[in-house]
C-alpha cells in the first residue's frame, strides 16, 4: 500500500529506464526480456468496454498458445481501478485447479448477469431512491454487490493471486491513497487483505455506493484500520501507478530481466484500457458553475460534475504522462491505449443497467476493435488516429505475438 504522485511516477520511470544495468532483478522467480504491464480503468458499468476488449485479446492468445491460454499468464502486473480492480481481481484470482477465476470471456457475461441488480432500476428512477441519494446516503445500498464479491472470492487474499494484482483505493480517515498490491500482500501480513474486501473498496464511488471498513491484523496481534472509496478519486487510470509499481521493483533489486543491457522502452509494454469517456459537449460552463453550491457539484440534473472532473481529468493525465514517455523514447509502440471518448446518452453513465445499454456498451467495445489506432497529440492532449499503425484489434494481435513469445521465452528459459 503505497501513496504516489504522478510527477514522482514519471521519475522514478525514467531514472529506471536509464539505470536499469545497475540493478539485477528477480520477479516471481522468472527471468523474462520485457515486462509487461495491463491496465483497466474504472467507469462503473462501462467495465464492459475493456472486458470485451480483454475477451478478444485472450482468444488472440489462445490462437497462438492453445484454449488454456489466459490473460493472468501473459502480464507480470495487472492493474485496476474500481470496476477495472473487480475485473483485475477476476483474471488474477486462483479458482480451480490454481487456474484464473474468470476467463476473459466471461467478463462481459459476469457484468450482463449481475449489473442489473448492483445497480437497480429501481433505485435510479425511483422519487425515493433519488430524494436518498441527495439528503441521505448513496444511491445504492451495495448489499448485492458486497454479497456477490465475498460470495465469489470466499477468504481469498492479495498474496494469492497467480500475477502481481493492484489495486488502488482512498482511505478516507486519513485523506490518502492507498495501494494494494500481491507484493506488498506476501512481505506484510497486514497488508495481506481479502480481495474482497480490496474490490469492495476500490468500487465505493461517492455517492453512488456506501464507503467500505475492514479490519487486517500483523503478526503480532496489531489492528489496522480501512475506512476505503473507490480508488477512482485517486487513480482512475492506473497505469502511471502500474509502472511506478515495476520501476521501484527494479530499483530495489527484486525483478529480473537477462542479457543486463540498458533499460529502454522496448523492454517494457504496456497495455492501457479505458472504460469509455462522455463526448465532449461543453455540457458545462463557468458561468452556471459559477451558482452552484456543494449539491449542484456533487448532483447536477442526474450527473455528478464533481466525479466526472476528477476522474476524466486523472485518466487523461495520464495517458498524457505515460505518451509523452514513450514517445520521446521513440517506441510508442510498445503503449497501446485503447479508449472510446466519444459516448452519448446512457451509455456515457457509471450505472444504467439496462439490457439495451449494456448490450450497446458491447458494441461500443466490438466497434473499438475495428476503430484506428489513437495516440494523444502531445501538443494539444487530445487522441488521434495514428496513419499506418492499423487498427486496434490489429494492435492487440501484435500485441499477442509478443506477450506469446515472451511467455514461451521464460518457460524455455
Amino acid at each position: 500500500m503505497e501513496k504516489r504522485g504522478s510527477c514522482l511516477s514519471i521519475a522514478v520511470f525514467l531514472v529506471t529506464l536509464i539505470h536499469f544495468r545497475n540493478f539485477p532483478i528477480s520477479y516471481a522467480q522468472t527471468k523474462g526480456k520485457i515486462v509487461t504491464v495491463l491496465s483497466i480503468d474504472g467507469g462503473g458499468i462501462r467495465g464492459i468496454i475493456p472486458g470485451t476488449i480483454l475477451g478478444h485479446l485472450e482468444a488472440k492468445l489462445q490462437e497462438l498458445d492453445g484454449p488454456n491460454a489466459r490473460i493472468a499468464d501473459y502480464f507480470d502486473v495487472i492493474a485496476g481501478t474500481s470496476t477495472g480492480g473487480l475485473i483485475a481481481t477476476m483474471l488474477s484470482a486462483p479458482g480451480a485447479d490454481n487456474r484464473p477465476l474468470y476467463a476473459a470471456r466471461n467478463i462481459t457475461s459476469f457484468y450482463l448477469e449481475h449489473c442489473p441488480k448492483i445497480f437497480p432500476e429501481s433505485r435510479r428512477r425511483g422519487f425515493v431512491g433519488r430524494m436518498t441519494n441527495m439528503f441521505g446516503g448513496p444511491k445504492y445500498d451495495g448489499k448485492y454487490l458486497k454479497g456477490l464479491v465475498q460470495g465469489l472470492l470466499g477468504n481469498l487474499t492479495l498474496s494469492r493471486t497467480l500475477t502481481n494484482l493492484l489495486i488502488p483505493t482512498f482511505n478516507l480517515k486519513r485523506l490518502q491513497p492507498l495501494i494494494f498490491t500481491t507484493t506488498d500482500g506476501k512481505a506484510n501480513v497486514s497488508k495481506n487483505a481479502l480481495l474482497s474486501d480490496v474490490c469492495l473498496g476500490t468500487s465505493a464511488a461517492p455517492t453512488f455506493l456506501p464507503p467500505h471498513y475492514f479490519e487486517t491484523k500483523d503478526a503480532a496481534g496489531q489492528t489496522y484500520t480501512f475506512d476505503l472509496v473507490d480508488g477512482g478519486v485517486a487513480a482512475n487510470n492506473p497505469t502511471l501507478i502500474a509502472i511506478t509499481h515495476v520501476s521501484k521493483e527494479i530499483l530495489l533489486g527484486r525483478f529480473e530481466l537477462v542479457d543486463m543491457q540498458p533499460m529502454d522502452s522496448n523492454r517494457m509494454l504496456v497495455l492501457s484500457l479505458g472504460a469509455g469517456l462522455a463526448q465532449l459537449q461543453e455540457k458545462y460552463n463557468a458561468k452556471d458553475a459559477a451558482k452552484w453550491g456543494m449539491l449542484g457539484w456533487v448532483y447536477n440534473d442526474g450527473a455528478s460534475p464533481l466525479l466526472e472532473v476528477y476522474g476524466d481529468a486523472s485518466s487523461d493525465m495520464v495517458d498524457i504522462h505515460v505518451s509523452t514517455v514513450f514517445q520521446s523514447l521513440r517506441n510508442e509502440q510498445n503503449y497501446l491505449r485503447i479508449q472510446e471518448d466519444k459516448l452519448v446518452g446512457e451509455a456515457s453513465s457509471l450505472d444504467v443497467a439496462s439490457v439495451k445499454n449494456m448490450q450497446t456498451l458491447v458494441q461500443i467495445g466490438e466497434d473499438l476493435l475495428t476503430k484506428p489506432v489513437s495516440r494523444v497529440n502531445l501538443e494539444t492532449g487530445r487522441p488521434e488516429p495514428v496513419q499506418g499503425e492499423g487498427t486496434n484489434g490489429e494492435a492487440l494481435a501484435r500485441f499477442a505475438k509478443l506477450l506469446s513469445d515472451e511467455n514461451k521465452f521464460r518457460h524455455s528459459n
